[in-house]
């Protein structure tokens, strides 16, 4: 009697199902991104550097990050991170002397946009006025982030009010403008507000 031979198995479409499972999974598989915080780098300052390391002592403002998260100005006194921008306001449109020169002009003026109460022990003017931010490694970043955040946002103000004040607009519209049309007349204007109002922010490394 003949042995019976099996059927073979028709594995050619195989291959197929495979490939058509594969992309089921890429396309229907999540998968974990790590999210990273949107920060802009402070604005380089026209300031040399030499003007920082030598600055007067009232023309400098000095928060610490310690350990424990406290904020702390010029060493010595706690502050809440709600009033930092406050703080940066303050000391930033105080306006207590003369400016650094603006454009070239062989000498510096007052500040006849301050507000501030020209405190003779706070900074002289805004285009000499530094933020000096020193961290500590074991303080938490939520912390540092929220204290540039504040700083940022005492700048915006300052910048918007003068600039409500000379052009009618505030400055972030003349940024949008400038972004939307690009005129030579706007970003003149933009500069003008930053002259009077220059981020200066140090950041020592430790």
């Amino acid at each position: 009697m003949a042995r019976r031979k099996n059927p073979d198995i028709n594995a050619g479409s195989m291959a197929d199902i495979a490939f058509l499972l594969l992309i089921f999974f890429l396309v229907t598989t999540t998968m974990d991104v790590d999210a990273g915080i949107v920060r802009k780098l402070p604005e380089k300052s026209d300031q040399e550097e030499e003007n920082t390391i030598i600055a007067k002592q009232n023309n400098v403002l000095e928060l610490i990050i310690d350990p424990n998260d406290k904020i702390i100005i010029k060493g010595k006194e706690e502050v809440q991170l709600a009033e930092i921008k406050s703080v940066v306001i303050n000391f930033v449109d105080n306006g207590s002397g003369i400016g650094n020169p603006f454009n070239g002009a062989s000498q510096g003026l007052a500040c006849d946009y301050c507000k501030g109460i020209k405190d003779p022990l706070s900074s002289e003017h805004p285009n000499k006025a530094i933020i000096l931010i020193q961290g500590n490694r074991n303080a938490s970043y939520g912390v540092y982030i929220s204290l540039q955040n504040a700083i940022e946002s005492a700048y915006k103000e300052l910048r918007d009010e003068l600039s409500k004040s000379q052009f009618g607009l505030s400055y972030t519209q003349l940024k949008q403008e400038y972004k939307e049309t690009g005129a030579v007349e706007v970003k003149e204007k933009i500069e003008y507000i930053r002259e009077r109002y220059p981020k200066i922010i140090s950041e020592p490394s430790t």
